[in-house]
């Protein structure tokens, strides 16, 4: 039986892949399968997946034949995962020695539907550790209740997806499954679904990934129009939060959440190329008209001064323009 499916998508990451897949060998047992996804590659990637099946051992390669991101990538490693765990890792981050292992142990021990994992981020040669804006580590929760509050980070807006471990369970319910075609942001409906529906989680002080950031290549750091697919991500946050039970206590936290995401991008401009950013604004101005407007006036007013200008300036814009079209 194989204990832990491991899903790395990839995607023209040739400088970096080499880096990932030393790490999945360093990490490789006999009831472990690593299914590496290549989403269409044009650069090196592909060569270096075919020699990883020859040479690490539980390795299973997928290709698509047109690119689908990143969202779609994982779906494709999710429906050929044989596992009783699941995890993720992306194709241009790598692994310390025998973190998986690790990792399953003190999670069987706990026994609950998932955990999350602090992780250390890699700028070049600096190393940073991010913890899990979750105060207890070791104890099973119910995940609906690390939602909350509000006007504090918490562990549904500590997404990645990869920092963490998912039973089979899960997958079975259908919570594991992405927003097929997501650019960016795939993980917010994601992290929002586990955290609302699951029955347990709790959070592991427990380092082993290496998440790197500034890669050329990553969406994070292109001004194209996938960019604005956190939108889509945020309408589908909201719409479902909206339909859930504690819809009048969880709201609040989904809309200021969205509310912080547009205003980073509306702040971040200049990186935009100019047709990208006129759709930003259009877009984004759409999607507060279209948020609960008596939550969004309260999330506004909680935030500070600078971003509730900018808000409040991207809401009368939307008001204006259906004024104009009346």
């Amino acid at each position: 039986m194989v204990k832990l499916s491991v899903i790395v998508p990839f995607y023209n990451v040739q400088t970096y892949a080499p880096d990932t897949l030393r790490s999945l060998r360093a990490n490789a047992r006999e009831d472990f399968e690593f299914i590496l996804v290549d989403d269409c590659s044009t650069d090196g990637t592909a060569d270096l997946l075919r020699r990883a099946a020859d040479e690490i051992p539980g390795v299973v390669v997928r290709r698509h034949k047109q690119n689908g991101g990143l969202a779609t990538a994982r779906n494709t490693g999710l429906d050929a995962a044989r596992g009783e765990y699941l995890a993720f890792l992306d194709g241009d981050d790598w692994l310390a020695p025998g973190f998986y292992a690790d990792l399953v142990a003190r999670t069987e021990a706990l026994g609950c539907d998932f955990v999350r994992t602090d992780h250390v981020q890699a700028d070049g040669r600096t190393r940073t550790v991010h913890r899990v804006p979750h105060g207890r580590r070791g104890e099973v929760m119910a995940p609906r209740d690390a939602i909350l509050p509000a006007t504090r980070t918490t562990s549904v807006d500590y997404a990645y997806a990869w920092a963490g471990l998912y039973h089979r369970r899960l997958l079975d319910r259908g919570l594991l499954h992405f927003t097929d075609g997501l650019r960016t942001a795939e993980d917010r409906p994601w992290i929002w679904r586990l955290h609302r529906e699951a029955d347990s989680f709790a959070v592991l002080g427990l380092l082993g990934i290496f998440y790197r950031r500034g890669v050329a290549s990553s969406l994070t750091q292109i001004g194209d129009m996938r960019q604005l697919d956190f939108i889509r991500s945020f309408d589908q946050v909201i719409s479902e939060t909206a339909a859930d039970r504690d819809a009048q206590a969880l709201l609040p936290k989904a809309v200021r959440n969205y509310c912080a995401i547009i205003a980073h991008h509306m702040s971040s401009m200049e990186r935009f190329e100019p047709a990208v950013a006129r759709a930003l604004k259009s877009m984004s101005a759409g999607a507060l008209k279209r948020m609960p407007q008596d939550v969004l006036d309260d999330a506004i007013d909680s935030m500070d001064a600078k971003r509730a200008t900018l808000l409040r300036r991207l809401r009368r814009r939307a008001g204006a323009k259906e004024v104009a079209a009346a």
